[in-house]
């Protein structure tokens, strides 16, 4: 599911890996008052019935390797998302908004086919406290690096099964931090919270009808390259200055992976190709690296766009 902004990963992360829905994950699942007695029952019924069902799936392999799903039988289904801790790990504790390297297999509960992954490829990065799947969150409370997790959720297509391992927790720095450069001229004023937060002054002038990535503040960290996972911290506004998105709202982070394929707009992809992390870095995306000439939520067709990026970690 896209963010009408940088198209940001959210609460479907893992869905957008291997191609399956977790709608259900949501809180939309949470009954609305007005809800009968008997139907919030019944759910909470199921909840414990799929949960004991998961008891019973079985995940096995060595650390860091692919792991086997082993079914209970087949096929196997569950009515509402269920998560466990199968085994936990021995490295960091995972706290609040690390960041999580995490490698996933998921196979089908109707027959136990596999149905994608990442252990031949990068791990998918998700951000503790914030994926916004309930039954995941409680099972990374109190987990350490190394955790297995196994999951189970009705995708709309049928069950599908889920086995997690946290590969790291990553605790991204607060804001960028580095030696200040000047911009060059033509481009929106920014001024920093005390916090960091940013805020514009627009420039007064025409947009550029190219790409600027223009540094702010340089880092000293390791030389962002395509294929990294980029974990910033950003402002977004129109050319005019008017805001429409900010991680800094909720004091979050965004993973942009694989940089330069990440599902962003094309000038994130590009502009951040080359950084250094610590820095800052102002990007002014035209609208044919940006939305172009479809207006996405409150950001009209043929924008100009500005961001402001923290990049406070790169892997």
């Amino acid at each position: 599911m896209r963010r009408t902004t940088t198209a940001r990963l959210t609460a479907t992360a893992l869905a957008l890996t291997l191609g399956l829905g977790l709608a259900a994950c949501s809180s939309e699942d949470t009954p609305e008052p007005g809800e009968s007695a008997s139907a919030s029952a019944s759910a909470s019924a199921n909840a414990v019935a799929d949960q004991a069902a998961l008891e019973k799936v079985e995940i096995s392999g060595k650390s860091g390797e692919k792991p086997t799903i082993t079914l209970p039988s087949e096929p196997f289904t569950v009515t509402t998302p269920v998560a466990r801790l199968v085994e936990d790990g021995d490295g960091k504790a995972i706290e609040t908004g690390d960041v999580l390297p995490m490698h996933i297999l998921v196979v089908s509960g109707a027959d136990g086919s596999e149905q994608g992954g990442t252990y031949d490829a990068s791990p998918q990065s998700l951000v503790a406290g914030k994926t916004q799947i309930e039954p995941l969150e409680t099972a990374l409370t109190g987990a350490h690096v190394g955790a297995r997790i196994a999951m189970a959720v009705d995708n709309g297509q049928g069950t599908a099964v889920y086995a997690i391992e946290v590969m790291d927790a990553r605790t991204p720095a607060a804001r960028a931090e580095g030696e200040a450069v000047a911009p060059k001229d033509g481009l929106p004023t920014v001024t920093l919270a005390d916090d960091g937060t940013p805020s514009i002054e627009p420039a007064s002038g025409d947009a550029p009808k190219e790409l600027v990535a223009q540094p702010l503040i340089k880092g000293d960290g390791k030389k962002v390259a395509e294929g990294d996972s980029v974990v910033v911290r950003y402002s977004g506004w129109l050319w005019d200055g008017t805001a429409f998105d900010s991680s800094w709202d909720d004091k979050s982070v965004f993973v942009v992976e694989p940089l330069g394929q990440a599902q962003v707009i094309a000038g994130w992809n590009t502009g951040l190709v080359g950084q250094t992390v610590g820095s800052q870095v102002m990007l002014v995306i035209p609208p044919d690296q940006g939305y172009g000439d479809t207006a996405q939520g409150s950001i009209p067709a043929n924008s100009t766009l500005v961001f402001v990026v923290d990049i406070v970690d790169a892997y």
